[in-house]
């Protein structure tokens, strides 16, 4: 094919492949185990895939409705009000989304203008800041404070000001495992009060915060609910990260300008497996007892690796461990990540590709939502480094 004879002004002239089809694409040409891109190597469950079949057979393969089904908006609109206690409207405050990254740069896109500044928290998952720039918006970053990744508030209410039309939070945190407290929230809350600042609030990894922890969704707090897009996702929650469905939830007003991007963007979501999660959600162990699986799989990789050279702090939710390779060696993160791939046939994702100017800390994250022999043999070759 030639190429287009005309000059391509590119919206994202710095933004290259992401790290997690890079790194995975380097696991299969050197066959390692990969532990770098986020979903799991384990089946979803049977019951669930039945129900899509069933779906489908009935003949539910037409365009689903623009905001999504809503027996399971309904369901959502439960849900959401039984754990955090506020109350959605399902019909004009919930839309199911092709997963959590749609959702995030529908947001974005529905309410950032050009020059509009947006403050996101680094290491930052790495949707957020292209979004941001392809909406013509000026993306504000402030560093998570190591080793246990907090924002300080008052680096925030600095930075604050009357262009500040968006804050992005991550709560599970992706990459670093930490979380956010009631504190965080209410801090959060004090700085944006009379503005009219929005929060997008990425919630994807909800249901999966370890040791007795509450998740501290912005739903629970009526002052940021008012003003927040929450996203969350089913395949990070039911293990079926392929299937690419998620969901927003904010006040009608807000909804109304998702809305308007969603339609033109993928108009509606696959209507079987839609069907399918209204019935599967009715059984609330299937999200509930997440936490208590994924801890299990947290607790035994860390317990196989303690005697390993890497120095960690158990993760407070999602499904990533942070290794700091400090003690073992000195080359840069990206370095010793592509190390790792080639010569000992282990993959993971190097913290510093998670700053807009790389900041080397030592630190790789590994998943562990994976099979129990997987991370058996994955442990064995930290051990020996």
């Amino acid at each position: 094919m030639p190429l287009f004879p005309g000059t391509v002004h590119s919206k994202l002239p710095k933004i290259g492949t992401t790290i997690f089809s890079t790194m995975s694409k380097m696991a299969a040409e050197y066959n390692a185990i990969n532990l770098s891109q986020g979903f799991p190597d384990f089946s979803c469950s049977e019951e669930l895939i039945k129900l899509v079949n069933e779906a489908m057979l009935k003949g539910n393969n037409q365009y689903a409705p623009m905001p999504g089904l809503f027996a399971l908006r309904e369901l959502l609109a439960v849900k959401t009000e039984t754990l955090y206690g506020t109350k959605y409207d399902p019909d004009t405050e919930i839309t199911i989304t092709a997963g959590g990254t749609q959702a995030i740069y529908t947001a974005i896109a529905a309410t950032i203008r050009e020059d509009d500044e947006v403050i996101i928290f680094e290491p930052a998952y790495d949707c957020y800041q292209p979004a941001i720039e392809v909406a013509g918006g000026k993306t504000v970053y402030l560093q998570l404070k190591a080793p246990d990744y907090s924002i300080n508030w008052e680096e925030v209410q600095k930075m604050f000001n009357h262009r500040t039309r968006m804050i992005i939070i991550n709560t599970p945190h992706n990459p670093t495992g930490s979380i956010l407290s009631e504190q965080d929230m209410r801090q959060l809350e004090k700085i944006v009060k009379n503005s009219d600042t929005v929060i997008v609030s990425d919630e994807v990894y909800e249901h999966i915060i370890f040791d007795g922890t509450v998740h501290q969704s912005v739903a629970r707090f009526p002052h940021l609910a008012e003003r927040s897009f929450i996203i969350s996702s089913f395949g990070k929650t039911f293990h079926t990260t392929g299937w690419k469905v998620g969901y927003c939830v904010a006040p009608k007003n807000l909804m109304a300008e998702f809305r308007k991007v969603h339609q033109f963007l993928v108009f509606s979501v696959n209507t079987p497996i839609q069907f399918a999660l209204a019935e599967y959600l009715k059984q609330k162990d299937n999200y509930l007892g997440l936490a208590r699986f994924y801890e299990t799989k947290r607790d035994f990789f860390i317990d196989l690796i303690k005697k390993s050279g890497f120095q960690f702090k158990p993760a407070a939710g999602t499904y990533f461990q942070l290794l700091d390779y400090s003690k073992l060696n000195t080359d840069k993160d990206t370095d010793y990540a592509i190390r790792l791939i080639k010569e000992s046939g282990i993959a993971s994702i190097p913290i510093s590709v998670f700053y807009h100017k790389p900041v080397d800390n030592k630190m790789l994250r590994f998943c562990f939502a994976k099979k129990e022999e997987t991370l058996e043999k994955a442990a064995g070759i930290l051990c020996k480094l």
